[in-house]
């Protein structure tokens, strides 16, 4: 492979527009996961080191991988791009291995795991799974939020496997009244 057509992958790839993981909220109070959130906007991609596969169609980005995409934020070890270069290059799949962190302006979600299937636009943290927004959180095994509906659902797992013991758990904040 030629280290112009290289160079053009890596950039295409940096600069790819693509969706990231985290929940919206509005001045009302929570909303959807990732409702309003811009999937056009483009991404940025910062990491150690990249290793373009063009026979395979993909990308790895390695060592302190820093992405953004509008308001939102991910971090992880290792970050795998698939896509399709029949004509213009566009990605299908982003998957982050190595202590993958997301965040919003008002959410924090982290996993061993992270995929996000940008055909189907759902997005999915696996492994020891933690949902945070102020002093609340939500743990589980598996988080899946499917970016067109707004929907988020947090699976225990199996009896066994992670921290949840096989349960979803939650810390919720509630608001402090004076008086009763």
């Amino acid at each position: 492979m030629g280290t112009i057509r290289t160079f053009a992958i890596a950039f295409a790839l940096t600069t790819a527009t693509v969706g990231g993981v985290a929940l919206a909220q509005t001045q009302g109070g929570p909303v959807s996961a990732l409702k309003g959130h811009d999937a056009n906007a483009p991404i940025d991609v910062a990491s150690d080191r990249i290793e373009v596969q063009d026979r395979s169609d993909r990308a790895i980005f390695a060592g302190n991988v820093k992405v953004r995409q509008a308001d939102l934020t991910l971090d992880t070890e290792r970050l795998t791009v698939a896509y399709t270069s029949a004509g213009n290059l566009q990605i299908d799949r982003l998957d982050a291995s190595g202590g993958v962190i997301v965040r919003s302006p008002s959410e924090t979600a982290r996993g061993d795991f992270g995929i996000y299937d940008i055909n189907r636009r759902l997005i999915t943290l696996i492994g020891a799974v933690q949902l945070q927004r102020g002093d609340s959180r939500i743990s589980g095994a598996r988080l899946t939020i499917d970016m067109t509906s707004g929907r988020a659902v947090v699976d225990g797992g199996p009896v066994g496997v992670g921290e949840s013991g096989g349960r979803v758990t939650g810390h919720f904040t509630v608001p402090q009244r004076r008086g009763s």
